[in-house]
């Protein structure tokens, strides 16, 4: 039974939910659901601790977070047992990427930190300077796809500039939220710094509209960051989304193919396709289409099915795999449910997907579908392959495939994305800025961008007196 985490100690109250393994379906675990009250306790919890927390100097809460790194470490295991339970996750791709990227981002923002400078400015008998404050309590909404890796990465640089949190994680993924918990504890964290709450979007609704929490920051669908910017608008609480995409890849004739199939494989079918920055369009320009598509596919079928994170996930991607049959698309590789013979049957699979010959303007192009799927249609100039990636009402992630140094610039400064890939996807510096453009999102983090984020400036200019001749 997994309680919530509350001024520093386990709190079992709330009516209980199931969470499922997505691999055989099988119910694993039983989790406390916060109800009005429980949310309020965790509110109140982090305002008590915000005041000491904010007044310790910098360098002393970026040793908490190296202390939280280190204590990350040494529940590795464990953490990632909690995230492969949850989200039927590879355990190559948890022990490599989810659960060392959250020891990253502690120490990454520790550093970022402690050593930024602050600004000043002189005039003539003037000095301007500024000081950043903590924004207060801040609840931390965390998606279901990449669990640990999120919530840590926004909950490093949000403690770090001096700010209480209240967590709420996904319902479908619990696991490694209560060990970080432990770890909290473990650690010594002063109580009420982190606190961390279960349960559903209602569960996440009362926390946002809670008059005591200072801002939002959450990851997740364009709906759901549209219901919170509504909840939170009257008190003009500041807000940090990364929402959904409906990312392009354009591959080149002038790409190394080889490489192009690769990458573009691996950028829609990561994780199931379950990646905000995977690519469900790919456009490919004409003299390479076929040979392109024809790898494509063939690379689709040797990927190994990963589990859609719930039952009602899976039923949404398959959807989307009959919507295009019914729009008039070619499968050029899956498009329906994998067997397995074992126990796998009973889990929320389906098989890594390729499709072709929709129109742009199809709801199947429009639309974000969340799943290990892509289009695939040809261009014939670098204008119109721009065009094509810009038309789509999200801006999240591009990729861009080519041998010419002089296009992948190009190219790059003109597509409207938050971020763009030449030659490879998914490769990150902590210190750069992470958003999205148009409906993929609001403000930037990662590095400085964080930091701005989680604080609020007060500039102080003072007239300074000359002395009398």
């Amino acid at each position: 039974m997994l309680t919530h985490f509350i001024g520093g100690e386990p709190v079992g109250a709330g009516k209980t939910f199931p969470v499922h393994d997505p691999v055989t379906g099988a119910v694993i675990r039983q989790v406390h659901e916060a109800d009005p009250e429980v949310v309020d306790r965790a509110v109140r919890a982090a305002r008590e601790a915000a005041r000491d927390w904010a007044a310790l100097p910098v360098g002393e809460r970026a040793g908490w977070m190296r202390r939280l790194a280190e204590g990350i470490e040494s529940r590795f295991d464990d953490l990632v047992d909690a995230e492969i339970a949850d989200t039927g996750q590879p355990i190559d791709q948890t022990r490599t990427l989810d659960i060392p990227r959250g020891i990253a981002n502690f120490r990454a923002f520790a550093e970022i930190a402690a050593q930024r400078p602050d600004d000043a400015f002189h005039l003539s008998g003037v000095l301007s300077y500024t000081v950043r404050r903590p924004l207060g309590v801040v609840a931390v909404i965390v998606p279901w796809n990449l669990p640990f890796l999120l919530m840590t990465w926004k909950l490093a640089p949000a403690l770090v500039a001096g700010n209480t949190v209240v967590v709420k994680p996904s319902e479908h993924t619990p696991g490694s939220a209560a060990v970080f918990a432990e770890i909290c504890a473990e650690a010594g964290l002063p109580a009420g710094v982190v606190n961390i709450i279960f349960g559903y979007g209602s569960s996440g609704h009362l926390l946002v509209e809670h008059p005591g929490v200072d801002a939002v920051t959450f990851t997740g669908s364009t709906r759901t960051g549209t219901a919170i910017m509504n909840t939170v608008a009257d008190r003009v609480k500041p807000i940090s989304f990364e929402l959904g995409g409906k990312n392009a890849g354009l591959v080149f004739e002038d790409c190394r193919l080889d490489r192009a199939v690769e990458g573009t494989a691996k950028s829609v079918f990561t994780n199931g396709g379950q990646v905000c920055l995977c690519t469900e369009r790919v456009y490919v320009q004409r003299p390479i289409f076929e040979e392109f598509c024809a790898r494509l596919a063939a690379r689709a079928q040797e990927f190994e099915p990963q589990p859609m994170i719930s039952m009602e996930h899976r039923e949404k991607v398959l959807s989307y795999y009959a919507l295009a049959r019914s729009e008039g698309a070619k499968v050029l590789a899956g498009g329906g449910v994998p067997a397995f013979g074992d126990n796998r049957d009973c889990g929320y699979f389906v098989e890594p997907t390729v499709v072709a010959g929709l129109s742009e303007w199809s709801r199947f192009n429009r639309e974000e579908i969340f799943g290990p799927v892509c289009h695939v249609a040809p261009f014939d100039s670098e204008a119109e392959a721009v065009d094509l990636a810009n038309s789509s009402e999200y801006g999240l992630a591009s990729t861009v495939w080519t041998g010419n140094l002089d296009r992948a610039h190009r190219v790059a400064q003109r597509l409207e994305a938050g971020l763009v890939w030449v030659n490879t996807w998914y490769l990150r510096d902590l210190r750069t800025p992470f958003g999205g453009m148009k409906l993929s999102g609001i403000g930037r983090e990662g590095g400085v961008q964080s930091l701005d984020f989680y604080s609020q400036p007060t500039t102080i200019t003072i007239r300074l007196e000359q002395p009398d001749a």
